[in-house]
């Protein structure tokens, strides 16, 4: 299935390259001077200088001549209205042409969704055995060992062969494979940027992930886990719905997500950490500590994902859109690659077959560290050391992160 179209933002908050262009162009007045090449080149320079001035001394300017080019978006340039009307007749004929095309466009990706759901069916019975293996139950045959083992070079089998006989004698009462949904989704780049380290104590208790199609476009992540000391859910999913219209070329158009409220036990929460800070009251002398929670950054606020910008919200639609397309991200890497190749994660050979952006990596967007750098965080650690002089407790403004709360 296609990926979908993300969410647009407003036309009013686009600033688009307009479409539309005079039809004809100003005339120079015979009696105006030619400009020369040094002239132009001045010119223009002060003229920018000028025009970011006011730009940036004038935010709602920015904003009114946004919306006013992006009103113009679509309109005609006049052109299709001079056509004689025997060619507006085969332009309309050519528009009935493609919405037959549209509507098959449609039905290809209906009968492609239903395909997926046909095969998934299929996949199911082996994601249980795999399941069952992972966590203990069960044993994988021998025409299953020698199927995964036929790749192999013989040295490496025999090494392999031996030094599982010793991991045996060593531990013969290890069941299944510990931690294998974590060391997988460690391997799995997108998600472990989200990871934390208090993250992983929690996430060791993770039996299996697995997905579920809805009966409209959509789908369903599942994450099982045994019982643990962060909170008592069994389960915790994540559903993406998608917009009940297609978009253009039929493709399905991701609408918004939803996750289960995660029921944590007593101070175990990892989406949040308690802040504390001494502060002395000015007549009596005397200190106390203060304790503030704190939304901090952890893989469990995917399961709150963000929701679309309101107008109200304009000067944060940017971050919100950017967030949200992060979001969906996540979960389509969960579906198309984490799930169906869980194995491949967990022994590190998928990421062989990553696609890296050369992009993110040119030359000159890294800089080498220096010793100014550690100057200033040990000058930031100097002053996070300093006591609060304020005695009111809620004049107290804890530092956060700067990467908190991403997912929240």
């Amino acid at each position: 299935m296609a990926e979908p179209i993300r969410n647009k933002r407003p036309e009013s908050q686009i600033a688009p390259t307009p479409q539309n262009t005079p039809a004809q162009t100003a005339p120079i007045s015979s009696h105006a001077q030619q400009p020369g090449v040094s002239s132009i080149a001045e010119e223009d320079a002060l003229d920018r200088a000028a025009a970011a001035s006011i730009f940036a001394q004038n935010p709602k300017l920015v904003s009114l001549i946004q919306g006013r080019l992006g009103s113009l978006v679509g309109q005609s340039s006049g052109y299709i209205e001079s056509l004689p009307a025997q060619v507006k007749r085969r332009v309309a004929g050519l528009k009935g042409i493609q919405k037959e095309h549209t509507k098959l466009e449609a039905e290809f990706q209906e009968e492609v969704l239903q395909l997926e759901k046909k095969y998934f069916a299929k996949f199911t019975p082996l994601y249980q055995k795999r399941s069952a293996i992972v966590n203990g139950a069960t044993e994988p045959t021998e025409e299953e060992i020698k199927a995964g083992e036929e790749d192999e070079e013989e040295e490496e089998e025999a090494e392999k062969a031996e030094s599982s006989e010793t991991a045996s004698a060593d531990k013969a009462d290890v069941s299944g494979i510990p931690e294998f949904w974590l060391s997988a989704m460690k391997n799995q780049i997108s998600l472990a940027e989200m990871i934390t380290d208090r993250d992983e104590a929690a996430l060791k208790y993770l039996t299996d992930i697995r997905m579920e199609y809805l009966d409209k476009p959509g789908f369903r992540l599942i994450f099982e886990f045994a019982e643990n000391e962060f909170f008592t859910n069994k389960t915790i999913t994540k559903t993406y719905y998608y917009q009940n219209e297609s978009g253009y070329g039929g493709d399905f158009i991701y609408d918004h997500a939803e996750g289960d409220k995660i029921d944590w036990k007593p101070e175990r929460d990892l989406t949040v950490r308690v802040e504390q800070k001494k502060q002395r009251n000015k007549n009596t002398k005397q200190t106390r500590i203060v304790k503030k929670t704190v939304p901090t950054q952890s893989f469990f606020n995917f399961f709150s994902p963000p929701t679309a910008p309101t107008e109200e919200d304009d000067d944060a639609a940017s971050d919100i859109e950017e967030r949200l397309e992060l979001d969906y991200q996540l979960g389509e890497d969960i579906k198309e690659k984490l799930i169906p190749r869980a194995i491949d994660w967990f022994t590190g050979e998928a990421l062989q077959f990553e696609e890296l952006d050369e992009d993110d990596f040119e030359e000159g967007d890294f800089d080498d560290e220096d010793d100014e750098d550690d100057d200033d965080l040990s000058h930031d650690d100097d002053e996070d050391e300093d006591e609060s002089d304020d005695d009111d407790e809620d004049g107290s403004k804890p530092k956060q992160e700067a990467a908190e709360c991403k997912q929240s």
